[in-house]
């Protein structure tokens, strides 16, 4: 599997909703994420110019597409934005493959 990460921000409709009904929204994120062969790591709101983050475990990229197009498409968030995450230890190969693939580029206008 894959490590993922998601940022979002709730529109100011949820936050009002969430307000007047406050919930642990963990077991529905666990839920999703399950739903694709997924595992959630772990969700946390916080501070700035997103107002949480969710780290997941998923056996593909379409997967977590599908996460962020399940999500993205309920109105409830203002921004979302989903990326991959390179463990240390897998970033040793993708500089020695980016050393490789260097001597066969050019720069544009070279």
């Amino acid at each position: 599997m894959s490590k993922y990460v998601l940022f979002f921000s709730y529109t100011p409709e949820t936050w009002e909703r969430m307000m007047m009904k406050p919930a642990d929204r963990t077991a529905a994120v666990r839920g999703l994420l399950e739903s694709v062969g997924g595992e959630l790591e772990s969700l946390y709101y916080m501070f700035g110019d997103r107002d949480g983050l969710v780290i997941f475990d998923a056996p593909e990229a379409q997967d977590a597409a599908a996460v962020s197009l399940t999500v993205n498409t309920t109105g409830a968030f203002a921004h979302l934005e989903t990326h991959a995450l390179i463990a240390p230890t897998d970033l040793t190969r993708v500089l020695e493959k980016a050393g490789s693939a260097r001597e066969s580029y050019r720069r544009p206008g070279d």
